[in-house]
């Protein structure tokens, strides 16, 4: 975040007073601010290399801050960080969780190397993990985890900007809705310390819906997570960050009831959720859960029980759907390759034997070994209409899946065939229809004489337009492109479609010319 961004924070967020309050008296804030900036400004140079130094020293560095001033009473008293040290700059250094006990060693040398820099501005280090954030917080000790959220980033893989991103947000949710709020807890990576600029940030609202009556709690909800949403972007702004943040809104009734049905999503949300914010309700969850006191009622014990029936069955029906689609992978394409031959589209009682007359006995394209997967097929599906407790095992779908795949590879090369027949056929006709009528109207036979007589005593003299004997030229080297098999379908169209042309207007001629010589 560029330090022309601090201003606009500090002013627009509401919180940045750490007392515990959520409103804020704006007035206050840009002296802060300006403390900060100037600050960063005059020992920018030594941050810089201190930084380089630390990031050179410990690659495993999460993030490097400079905490708010104003912040710093609060971490002595609450951190017991010395109390010397409250007119120095504080640095907040995140380290991942396996570093932990290494963190009293890096605290040492990092302040000592501070102290060798005999810099103008003294510097005391925090160093911490991301489970030491969490930990503050599941203490109640919001303002500790808002600070850091806070500070000026000096270096960060994401894990600042994402905490900072979802920081605002809370603030601007509880400026607007600080009655209604019961928690406001972050989940998912976020917590284990995986964040990155782009990676998204999980929230979960909970909102006392008890005391509302003038609107039914669906509207209510409805009408909060819309609001809620409204605040994503102007919190991505604020915060500087590209991250996404994706909310979860519950009420407080329906989260209960979530518990009481011990609904695992909501288990596992109270044992890894951190609160940003709680009124004293999603701690005592918590701490339920961890002294195993949050057990599911009878009801929901037999309802967990109940779903297991329900899964065989649910299973069952899933194998069945597959043998259906398996059964219309290789049918459609069969009659597809049927039509394409130039035969009439056949029933599904038709196709296998259609298959075998005209591609295995006929055309000799496919075997009596490839025929007989799309039959198996037909039979299974035959079956399973005529059959209300048809079952089909996992290992006869895995069976038919490896029939499907070489069958489908099977009718994929008879497509190439059958349209490399249809257009050798094609162009052949072209051919044929086209130098049989120039035969009748130049009287010559051989293919060079015909196309030398239709230049010069036709195009030449005006009779058909220069673009005849385009198309001809064309025809002929389609012709000859299509037996070196160079020619392609596409081409095949064009020739076609530019032949007809040719064709009506020789035979067109013809016509004029056998009505002229009727009427001599």
């Amino acid at each position: 975040m560029a330090k022309d961004d601090i201003s606009k924070i500090d002013q627009d967020i509401p919180g940045m007073n750490l007392g515990g309050k959520y409103s804020v008296n704006k007035a206050q804030i840009p002296q802060s601010n300006q403390e900060v900036k100037k600050e960063f400004d005059e020992t920018k140079k030594d941050l810089d290399k201190l930084k380089d130094w630390i990031l050179k020293k410990y690659k495993f560095t999460i993030a490097l801050g400079v905490l708010p001033p104003q912040s710093i009473k609060l971490f002595i008293d609450e951190e017991e960080v010395p109390k010397q040290t409250e007119k120095h700059m504080h640095l907040y250094m995140v380290v991942p969780e396996d570093q932990f006990k290494k963190i009293p060693d890096i605290q040492k040398e990092v302040i000592k190397h501070i102290d060798s820099l005999k810099l103008k501005q003294k510097m005391w280090m925090q160093i911490k993990t991301p489970v030491d954030i969490w930990e503050s917080c599941l203490d109640s000790k919001f303002d500790l985890a808002y600070a850091v959220a806070m500070s000026m980033p000096i270096y960060d893989k994401g894990f600042l900007g994402a905490l900072r991103f979802a920081q605002i947000h809370r603030s601007l949710v509880l400026q607007k809705f600080e009655k209604y709020v019961v928690s406001y807890v972050v989940v998912g990576s976020f917590i284990r310390g995986e964040a990155t600029k782009t990676s998204d940030v999980d929230v979960a609202i909970i909102i006392n819906d008890t005391d509302v009556k003038r609107m039914s709690r669906l509207e209510l909800k409805e009408r909060l997570r819309g609001i809620v949403q409204q605040f994503v972007a102007e919190a991505a702004n604020l915060a500087g960050v590209k991250n996404t943040l994706h909310i979860q809104t519950y009420l407080l009734t329906d989260f209960w009831e979530s518990v009481k049905d011990a609904s695992p999503v909501i288990f596992t949300f109270i044992r890894d959720g951190v609160p940003l914010y709680d009124k004293g309700t999603f701690m005592p969850w918590k701490a339920l859960l961890r002294m195993g006191k949050l057990k599911p009622s009878p009801e929901s014990i037999d309802m967990f029980m109940k779903t297991a029936d329900k899964a065989a069955q649910m299973v069952n029906r899933r194998l069945i759907d597959a043998m259906v689609d398996i059964y219309y992978a290789v049918l459609n394409p069969s009659q597809a390759l049927i039509m394409l031959a130039g035969n009439a589209p056949p029933t599904h009682k038709e196709t296998v034997t259609k298959m075998e007359e005209i591609f295995v006995k006929k055309e000799k394209l496919l075997t009596k070994k490839d025929i007989a997967i799309l039959e198996k097929a037909v039979k299974q599906f035959k079956e399973y209409e005529h059959d209300l407790k048809y079952k089909i095992s996992g290992k006869d779908i895995d069976n038919m899946m490896k029939e499907t795949e070489a069958y489908l590879k099977k009718l994929k090369e008879l497509r190439k065939d059958i349209e490399k027949r249809s257009d050798e056929k094609t162009i052949e006709k072209i051919y044929s229809d086209v130098f049989d009528l120039l035969k009748g109207i130049t009287n010559a036979k051989s293919q060079e004489k015909i196309l030398e007589d239709f230049e010069k005593n036709f195009v030449k003299k005006g009779i058909f337009p220069s673009l005849s004997l385009r198309i001809l030229n064309n025809i002929v080297s389609a012709r000859k492109e299509f037996k070196k098999g160079k020619l392609n379908s596409k081409k095949v169209d064009e020739a076609r479609r530019d032949a007809s042309i040719l064709i009506n207007d020789l035979i067109e001629f013809n016509q004029r010319k056998e009505l002229t010589e009727k009427k001599k």
